[in-house]
């Protein structure tokens, strides 16, 4: 049978995690979650933003359990402390949706000297899942779900200008940015199987949905309305891969439709670079030793 919103379980004692609940794919993911019972954390780089989210989703549906905590995922340190507040104060983490991103900015770097899609987009969400496995590793089966993109197709990983210092290009470093989230979240998948651990890694994308992401590309309001589907609707694959028993363990999941650009979630096309092992492993490499975060039980 098709997944529709009515399949999402009662999440009740579930504790979940999402980066950049405050708006776009993260509210809606924020807000389906919490109205089946679990216990979200939104994690949000600006409180007042993630407040006026939080007061939003209340004014609906009053009697969510909702936690504001506040993480930059450009700035390690900032991650560091949230990871270190999470690893205090939950005593498991049943899912972590890593979902925050920026999209096609001018070129900009993190505090720690990152390209800010490269560093923000991959770096911090690989940072941020190291630093919680033993939480996650203390639920029953707990899942990361990883949102990549369609325009994980144009990217490539330049291992040699990944600072951008050789040259920039927005869209091409946005689509190596989201090639890197896939080949993490599948390289993870491999890693977890190995070593024989309950964690799952699932990979998603929302198709085109209308999100403030867009912000960036000119005329984006007028071709929002003429091909975009809705934020709620873009984020259908994030929830399913967080809660159905239908999604599986090293998949990639994305809307059925026309071009993957809208529909209701299902198994999305991969392309082989994203499968390249050797890469990934470089990858994953090159992560550990840029962010300082390793994952000590995972080597390959």
């Amino acid at each position: 049978m098709p997944w529709t919103p009515a399949d999402i379980p009662d999440l009740t004692d579930r504790t979940v995690l999402i980066t950049g609940a405050n708006s776009g794919l993260g509210l809606e993911s924020t807000r389906r979650l919490a109205q089946r019972g679990a216990h979200v954390i939104m994690a949000c780089r600006n409180r007042e933003k993630g407040q006026s989210a939080m007061d939003h989703i209340r004014a609906r549906a009053p009697d969510v359990d909702l936690n504001l905590m506040q993480l930059d995922l450009s700035d390690l340190s900032s991650i560091r402390d949230f990871a270190q507040r999470i690893n205090d104060h939950y005593p498991k983490l049943d899912i972590l949706l890593n979902n925050a991103g920026v999209m096609a900015p001018p070129l900009q770097y993190t505090r720690d000297g990152f390209e800010m899609q490269f560093g923000t987009n991959h770096l911090g969400h690989f940072a941020l899942t190291g630093l919680l496995m033993d939480r996650l590793r203390a639920a029953e089966r707990a899942r990361v779900v990883t949102v990549s993109s369609l325009a994980h197709r144009i990217g490539s990983l330049d291992f040699e200008n990944l600072d951008a210092s050789r040259g920039y290009q927005r869209w091409r470093f946005y689509g190596q940015s989201k090639l890197a989230n896939l080949m993490f979240a599948l390289e993870f998948d491999r890693r977890l199987r190995s070593a024989r651990d309950t964690i799952q890694s699932i990979a998603v994308h929302p198709g085109y949905s209308a999100t403030n992401l867009q912000r960036t590309i000119p005329g984006h309001s007028l071709f929002n309305a003429v091909t975009a589907q809705s934020q709620e609707k873009g984020a259908y694959p994030s929830v399913f891969a967080a809660t159905s028993p239908q999604a599986e363990p090293g998949q990639y999941y994305g809307p059925h439709g026309f071009q993957e650009l809208w529909g209701m979630p299902a198994e999305a096309n991969i392309r082989r670079l994203a499968r390249n092992q050797e890469v990934a492993h470089k990858l994953w490499s090159v992560s550990e030793d840029l962010t300082g975060v390793r994952y000590a039980d995972l080597e390959r």
